[in-house]
C-alpha cells in the first residue's frame, strides 16, 4: 500500500510540473491576462492546498477505499463460488431425480408385468375350474342320465315281463305256472338287454 502511495505522488507531482512549467513560461512571455492560466500567486497556495488533501486523502481515505474494493472483490468472489456450488449441486440433485424417475418407470414397469401375469394366472385358474365344474356336470348329468334310463329300464322290463307273462298265459294256456313264466320271461328280457349295455 506504501508502495502505491509513493506511485501516486510521483505521478501527481509529474502532473504538477508538467501543468506549471507552461504557465510559468507563457506568464512570463504574454502581456494580456490569460484567464485559463493561473496566476503564480494562485498556483502555489493551490498546490499546498492539493498537496494537504492528497495527503490525508491517501491517509485515511485511501486504506478505506482500497479495504472497501478488496472485500467487494472477496464477496464477489464467495458469490461466484457459491453460484459454481449450487449449480454442481443442482446438476447432482437433476442427476439424482432422474435415477429416481428411471427406477420408479422400473418399478412401474415391473407392477404392471405382475399384474398382466397375476391376471393371466388368475384367468388361466378361472378356466380350468369352470371346465374341471363343466366336466362334473356332465359326469353328473351323464351319471343322472344312466340312472335314470336304468330305472326306466327295470320298470319297462318288469311291465315287459307282466305283459309278457299274460300274453304267454293266454297263448300257452295254463300249462306253466306263474312263477316259471316270470322266469322265462325275466330270462328273455335279460337276453334282450344285455347288448344294449354293451
Amino acid at each position: 500500500m506504501k508502495s502505491t502511495m509513493k506511485g501516486i505522488t510521483r505521478v501527481a507531482g509529474a502532473a504538477l510540473a508538467v501543468y506549471a512549467a507552461p504557465s510559468v513560461a507563457l506568464a512570463d512571455s504574454l502581456s494580456g491576462p490569460d484567464l485559463l492560466l493561473p496566476k503564480p500567486a494562485e498556483f502555489i497556495p493551490a498546490l499546498i492546498a492539493f498537496l494537504i488533501i492528497w495527503f490525508v486523502l491517501g491517509k485515511l481515505a485511501w486504506p478505506s477505499v482500497l479495504e472497501m474494493m478488496e472485500k467487494r472483490q472477496q464477496k464477489i468472489q464467495d458469490d461466484l463460488d457459491a453460484a459454481a456450488e449450487s449449480k454442481a449441486k443442482a446438476a447432482e440433485e437433476a442427476k439424482s431425480y432422474e435415477a429416481r424417475i428411471v427406477e420408479a418407470n422400473k418399478e412401474a414397469e415391473s407392477i404392471i408385468a405382475k399384474a398382466k401375469k397375476e391376471a393371466e394366472e388368475q384367468r388361466s385358474q378361472i378356466l380350468a375350474k369352470a371346465q374341471r365344474e363343466a366336466a362334473d356336470i356332465i359326469a353328473k348329468s351323464r351319471g343322472a342320465v344312466d340312472s335314470e334310463r336304468k330305472k326306466a329300464m327295470i320298470e319297462l322290463s318288469g311291465s315287459v315281463v307282466d305283459l309278457s307273462v299274460e300274453i304267454a298265459s293266454k297263448i300257452i294256456g295254463n300249462e306253466l305256472s306263474e312263477d316259471a313264466q316270470r322266469r322265462l320271461a325275466e330270462k328273455y328280457l335279460a337276453e334282450v338287454s344285455a347288448p344294449n349295455e354293451r
